[in-house]
């Protein structure tokens, strides 16, 4: 086998594994699944492109810290009045609830993603990748590239600012986030 069939099916691998994560936190930060679509893309294009020089440290957070600047080069292009407006968890049609838990279901989402939205960039960041995404600490830290302690303040100060704008615990907040 070649090097090139190796890195091939490498690409193919790490693609495989970790397209979904990705275009999961790219819908939650854009919003907008045909944004989180294209950016999806571009992460993986510029992972292709840097994958046989990457060997060394944590391929999910390398892979993760692609997509949050490729996110925020797009927030920054784009300048967004709102994150969450338009958001993915509303086209999901669901087979097993009434339709009146259906809509309710979808406002509670639509509420917390505005909420969520409103939060400063570090804070959504930090939602975003531990509540949404569930990434450990230490993976968060290495995507914002910040402390783990950084981490723990800013994800506990976001909560108790969602908490509080949303009258729900914590574990509602995420959980009608998901």
């Amino acid at each position: 086998m070649s090097t090139n069939e190796n890195l091939e099916d490498r690409i193919i691998e790490v693609y495989r594994r970790h397209y979904l994560d990705v275009y999961r936190f790219l819908i939650c930060f854009t919003g907008n699944q045909n944004d989180a679509e294209d950016l999806t893309q571009e992460v993986f294009v510029r992972v292709l492109n840097n994958l046989s020089n990457y060997n060394t440290g944590n391929l999910k957070t390398w892979i993760f810290s692609i997509a949050k600047h490729t996110a925020i080069d797009h927030y920054r292009k784009k300048r967004f009045s709102s994150i969450f407006k338009e958001g993915f968890y509303k086209q999901l049609p669901s087979s097993e609830m009434e339709p009146d838990d259906f809509i309710e279901q979808n406002e509670v989402k639509r509420i917390v993603h505005a909420a969520i939205s409103k939060l400063k960039p570090d804070y959504r960041a930090v939602v975003i990748l531990r509540g949404v995404n569930e990434l450990t600490i230490k993976e968060t830290a290495d995507v914002l590239h910040c402390s783990e302690s950084k981490v723990k303040v800013d994800y506990h100060r976001a909560l108790k600012i969602l908490k509080k704008k949303l009258n729900m615990d914590a574990e509602e907040v995420m959980g009608n986030a998901n």
